[in-house]
């Protein structure tokens, strides 16, 4: 089960969002594993990835920073570049094009940190783009919930689209990040769920400022945690949708 798209176009080319995953995919072409020497990806890794126990002894403090950058696998960067493109535009239309990447950066280092506080002492490194994506997704989460996602599941061989709303899909990831890292070892490796977990709080909570000057309570019972704009193409309470021209949509947050 995973999201391939929403229903909530960006009201302008989401510029730094097609940045950030140029970058992404330039930084793990440049040193794939399955054509990068051994020993020059273990160099990589050792300088640019985020080991806990350096950082809890103030230590390559920078790879809070560059570790979310890099990635392990093909997978494993397909996956977050998905997330990332699916929901980052409608962050970055929100926010501006320079406070997202503010915002992006901060979540991707307090997701980080979450992690390093968990395992201080852990020798395992630590990439991907996805405490910094959950953050995303925590904004969107507050700013959006009641989005239409469409999701693919897949059942062994067959498989269905379902179309439903944001606050179920993330609200489900962010359990089972929370469900996860309470279930393992965290200095052991494998999946960074308390980074997952602590990139999603930070990213609500860095967007909770906006939310209140947007109204709040007051913004979602206006749209009823809708989208505020008709391109959205919500099909339930579509009566009380708000028309909106493609010049004021291009900019419906005043900034």
């Amino acid at each position: 089960m995973f999201p391939i798209r929403d229903h909530n176009p960006s009201g302008s080319m989401p510029v730094i969002t097609y940045t950030l995953i140029a970058m992404n995919i330039g930084v793990f072409f440049l040193h794939w594993p399955l054509i990068t020497p051994i020993d020059r990806l273990e160099e990589f890794y050792n300088a640019w990835a985020l080991f806990p126990a350096r950082v809890s002894s103030g230590n390559q403090v920078y790879t809070l920073v560059t570790s979310m950058f890099m990635h392990g696998s093909l997978a494993h960067i397909a996956g977050n570049m998905l997330f990332l493109w699916i929901f980052g535009d409608n962050m970055e239309d929100a926010l501006g094009k320079a406070r997202f990447v503010l915002f992006y950066l901060a979540c991707g280092v307090l997701a980080a940190l979450a992690q390093v506080i968990t395992a201080p002492f852990s020798q395992i490194p630590m990439v991907g783009a996805s405490g910094a994506i959950a953050g995303v997704l925590g904004g969107y989460l507050l700013l959006y919930p009641k989005a239409r996602v469409d999701v693919l599941f897949i059942f062994v061989i067959f498989f269905k689209i379902f179309t439903i709303p944001a606050w179920l899909i993330l609200g489900l990831w962010f359990a089972m990040q929370v469900f996860g890292g309470i279930g393992s070892v965290a200095d052991m490796g494998g999946v960074a769920y308390w980074a997952h977990a602590g990139g999603f709080v930070a990213g609500a909570a860095l967007a909770y400022p906006l939310w209140k000057r947007l109204g709040g309570q007051g913004f979602w019972h206006r749209h009823e945690g809708h989208p505020p704009h008709a391109a959205a193409n919500y099909r339930w309470h579509a009566t009380r949708v708000p028309v909106i021209s493609r010049r004021k949509r291009k900019n419906p947050w005043g900034n």
